[in-house]
């Protein structure tokens, strides 16, 4: 699919009465503007319904800020983006980008402790991180709105006055060592090492981005140190010219203002300017060029990737958008379309990527099934057909208004997301786009230009091109230089043969017109509809000022996860409900209305999200396919694949996921894992897929919820239509659910299903019972270890890049779970540190106070009563506690309250119970995985408490 603009977060309750968006600017007096360090002040485009305040300062340093002032936000959150990257890193210390960024934290003048930042973020409900791309450096927080003065007092040193601390430079280097042989196995990033061996070696972008102990050794003696170089690099790059900071936080504007000018000025004014590539990204007089590479997944990739001119400085008219929406477009008669009916294809993707300021590559990405890794000929010949249909006669200005006014939907109603998001996305835009539209930018569409969009089109050609396919049946010769990914280049291919059928969309008919809003406001969402074999609930809400309604309908059955055949064929039924459906709902999703259906633990769910107008409709299509839809056997075999693919690839996800999800197949019944239901699958054919629907729909429970701007009446009337089509029968109490289990006295090390070549220990404490008192009590105690357990294990002993502690309950079931994955200590070693820090965690509790604790309760309290800022986001929690057999909405507002009462006593008193209920998930290359079933038959349920 393309990548439309897509709404991006929360508006406001408060609507100015405004039908168009409105550019508003003000300047004060010179003298007024010296005085307080400003070159200049604006106010950007913003949406009608957003009633936020914007304010940009341009300090005399030339530091650009954009300040939002959201009254109704309850976390505060800045972000600095810096216009250097990777990109600068000098040949002989590649990585050293992202290594000065790991310094940064570790200490300034002001405050030389290396926790002082993270210890202080933490203990104020906040949470912060940073990241280096290629041409840029990204750093950002959010904490608790009171706090903000002192986050940003630490925040701006390390543009002021880092430490550059000589006695941390080996232990970092050794974590960023541990992050670059966390993700060595990645495909993605195997992937791009080959593709940048094909690319221009002269351009900075094909470099080595994250660093290793051997990249970033100490330099010769008699040659400027390490410490040097990054000192060196720091004042080379970092200055204020080229730094973009944002901040949303509550605080009125000039309180904002107050609190950046007394803080950020202090940075450096060198005259700095965001650095040039000059070098091309791709030489032409080389192309094109043909590759291939192994992929370590079961999965097979085809990346089409043409050199274009860089659009974002023709970001107002968008010149290659048109062309990805109608080479992504999945309706009838599209690329992807023709590729799956003939059975070769089951997903595509286009874009723009890898953009240097002067170029870019417009990249098609086709996800391959077996056969058509068979006929890749035949598939480029396709995509050049379909490009010359473009080019013949799919340039026209109606399909671009189209795309415009959907994008104008978008913006005028978009939901802004949560302040840390907000806040780097608008710092990384502040260093792209002019100030007025940093908000607007994404969505601005000021016409079609054929002129503009020539040089997209006429670049998509076979002499221009880069084509890499990405398979695990590839044998290549070549170990990419740094992730060691085998590949080859291939000669020149003999074209293939174009498939038929193509054609361009037609007119969108999903585009919504009706889009008032309907005032009206419930605080928690109410039963409608209470009978035994359907619930309604419903929660009109008109805070986020946008027409939309978040649907769900659980359809539940009590075989669903009875085994795991059953598992298996309400996956394969979801999924083929939205294989099915693809081609003729694509237009929809365009247009903003989105369905899903997912199976769980109790049957399968059918998710809507979109406007209200039109939305009924759609409901009613999917349940009608749901009902009756022909299950034919390509679909069938397409789906069946799409799972299988995904069970034999888990043992190569992250080692964290699969610690995690070993621990839910251990700790809740009935759970099966990958490896069952791969077996499963094998087994089950179409007529099992057939039956198993019948049955299904014949024995149902449904659980609906309606939240958004509707209102009641119309909620049950769709309701009862959804009730007509599915006939529930079943009462709630037929249907099983998931039970947590306890871990119980002695229990066995238990090892996951993986491939990677990491070691990780998951240390899990259980609380002892499934009451709101442990969850507030455990939900304290793990704010309270997550700094120093980060700072132990981490910083100081450095055993890897992955550590973290954190509440992690299973369902209701309290518990927290302390994880650290190392590229070089082995699982023992892991697990005997850990052992070290809980043994002294106990004399930390005995020397512990309320008043020490108090930050912690109010953390916890703060994270829990946060706001939702987006409606799926509401929409999503309020849905989740219907999963509870007590169903309470409230759930989340009463542990808040009861961890404000949360004593060290309390702590005190249970700690050793829960050390004593642990259960320990280790990784070590080679183990074998654990048979969890026999674990899960002898433990009995946690209890409920009272």
């Amino acid at each position: 699919m393309p990548y439309p603009p897509r709404p991006l977060g929360r508006p406001h309750r408060l609507i100015p009465m405004l039908s168009v968006i409105l550019l508003v600017s003000a300047s004060w007096p010179g003298i007024a503007l010296a005085e307080k360090g400003l070159a200049d002040v604006t106010t950007p485009v913003v949406s009608p319904y957003d009633s936020r305040e914007y304010r940009i300062l341009e300090l005399e340093n030339g530091l650009t800020a954009l300040l939002i002032s959201d009254p109704e936000a309850d976390k505060a959150a800045a972000s600095m983006n810096i216009d250097v990257g990777s990109a600068q890193d000098p040949d002989d210390l590649q990585g050293l980008a992202h290594f000065l960024e790991h310094m940064l934290f570790l200490g300034t003048e002001s405050y030389p402790e290396s926790d002082a930042y993270q210890s202080y973020i933490t203990r104020h409900a906040g949470s912060h991180n940073a990241f280096t791309a290629q041409q840029d450096t990204n750093y950002f927080f959010d904490i608790e709105p009171s706090a903000l003065p002192g986050a940003l007092d630490r925040f701006s040193e390390f543009f002021i006055s880092p430490l550059f601390n000589a006695d941390q430079l080996e232990s970092e280097r050794n974590i960023v060592h541990s992050e670059y042989m966390a993700r060595i196995r990645d495909e993605g990033r195997r992937e791009n090492d080959v593709l940048n061996q094909l690319l221009n070696p002269e351009n900075p972008t094909t470099g080595f981005a994250v660093g290793s102990r051997e990249t970033l050794a100490s330099p010769p003696a008699g040659e400027p140190s390490l410490r040097e170089r990054v000192m060196d690099f720091y004042h080379a790059y970092y200055d204020a010219n080229v730094m973009h900071l944002a901040v949303v936080a509550p605080q009125p504007l000039d309180e904002l203002e107050t609190l950046i000018l007394d803080r950020f000025t202090g940075i450096a004014d060198r005259d700095l300017e965001r650095p040039v590539v000059e070098a091309p990204l791709a030489k032409t007089d080389t192309l094109p060029r043909y590759a291939e590479v192994q992929s370590i997944r079961d999965s097979r990739q085809l990346r089409f990737f043409f050199p274009v001119p860089d659009p974002t400085s023709d970001y107002r008219h968008k010149p290659s958008s048109l062309i990805a929406h109608l080479l992504g477009h999945e309706g009838e008669g599209s690329l992807l379309a023709v590729l799956r009916q003939a059975g070769l294809a089951d997903a595509l993707s286009t874009g723009v990527g890898r953009a240097d300021g002067q170029d870019a590559l417009f990249t098609v990405t086709i996800s391959l099934t077996p056969e058509g890794a068979e006929r890749i000929e035949d598939i480029e010949a396709t995509l050049f057909a379909a490009i010359e249909q473009i080019r013949e006669s799919g340039l026209e200005q109606w399909r671009y208004q189209e795309q415009a006014k959907l994008a104008e939907q978008s913006f005028r109603f978009q939901q802004h997301g949560a302040p840390q998001q907000e806040a780097t996305r608008l710092a990384m835009s502040l260093s792209r786009y002019p100030v007025e539209d940093v908000q607007y930018a994404p969505y601005r569409m000021e016409g079609f230009d054929r002129e503009r969009v020539s040089p997209y089109l006429d670049a998509l050609r076979p002499d221009n091109l880069i084509r890499l396919y990405i398979g695990p049946e590839v044998a290549g010769d070549t170990p990419s230089p740094w992730f060691n990914a085998p590949w080859n280049e291939l000669e020149t291919p003999t074209p293939g043969t174009a498939l038929g059928g193509l054609a361009l969309p037609e007119p969108n008919p999903y585009i919504a017109e009706d889009l008032t809003l309907l005032n009206g406001y419930n605080a928690l969402p109410r039963v409608l509809i209470d009978e035994p074999a359907l619930t309604l609930w419903h929660k009109q809400d008109d805070t986020f000022d946008t027409p939309k309604v978040e649907w769900r309908f659980s359809l539940q059955n009590p075989t669903a996860n009875y085994s795991a055949e059953e598992a298996v064929l309400a996956r394969l039924l979801a999924g083929w409900l939205n294989d099915s459906l693809n081609q003729t709902l694509y237009p929809a999703w365009l247009a903003g209305q989105a369905a899903n259906a997912y199976a769980h633990s109790r049957g399968i769910t059918l998710a809507f999200s979109g406007w209200r107008d039109g939305q009924a409709p759609l409901v009613e299509e999917v349940l009608e396919q749901l009902e009756s839809g022909r299950i034919d056997p390509a679909s069938f075999e397409r789906v069946r694949y799409q799972l299988q693919r995904e069970w034999r690839n888990a043992p190569q996800a992250s080692l964290y996921s699969q610690a995690s999800r070993t621990l839910g197949e251990a700790l809740l019944t009935p759970q099966w894992s990958f490896a069952d239901m791969l077996e499963a699958s094998e087994r089950l054919t179409l007529f099992n897929l057939r039956d198993f629907r019948q049955r299904f729909m014949d024995d149902l429970h449904v659980d609906a919820m309606a939240v958004g701007n509707l209102g009641s009446g119309h909620a049950i009337e769709l309701t009862r239509r959804v009730e007509e089509l599915l006939t529930p029968r079943l009462s709630r109490e037929e249907v099983g659910s998931l039970t947590p289990l306890a871990v119980g006295e002695e229990p066995p090390i238990l090892h996951p299903h993986s491939e990677r070549e990491e070691s990780l220990v998951l240390h899990y404490l259980q609380g002892s019972q499934r009451t709101l008192e442990e969850q507030a009590e455990m939900s304290v105690l793990a704010q309270w270890l997550q700094s120093p357990f980060y700072q132990r294990l981490r910083t100081e002993e450095q055993l890897g890049y992955v550590v973290n502690a954190a509440y992690s309950p299973l369902l209701d079931a309290p518990g927290i779970a302390l994880v650290v994955q190392s590229s070089d200590a082995d699982s023992d070693t892991i697990a005997e540190r850990i052992e070290a820090f809980l043994a002294q965690t106990g004399m930390r509790l005995e020397a512990l106070d309320d008043e020490a604790l108090a930050p912690y309760r109010q953390a916890v309290h703060d994270c829990l009563t946060q706001r939702d800022t987006s409606l799926a986001g509401m929409a999503n929690r309020f849905w989740q506690a219907t999963v509870m057999e007590d169903v309470a909405f409230d759930h989340q507002q009463r542990r808040a309250n009861l961890a404000l009462e949360v004593s060290v006593e309390a702590l005190r008193d249970q700690w050793e119970t829960w050390r004593s209920q642990a259960l320990e998930i280790r990784f070590d290359p080679d183990d074998a995985p654990s048979d969890i079933q026999p674990f899960r038959d002898s433990r009995e349920p946690l209890p409920e408490g009272s």
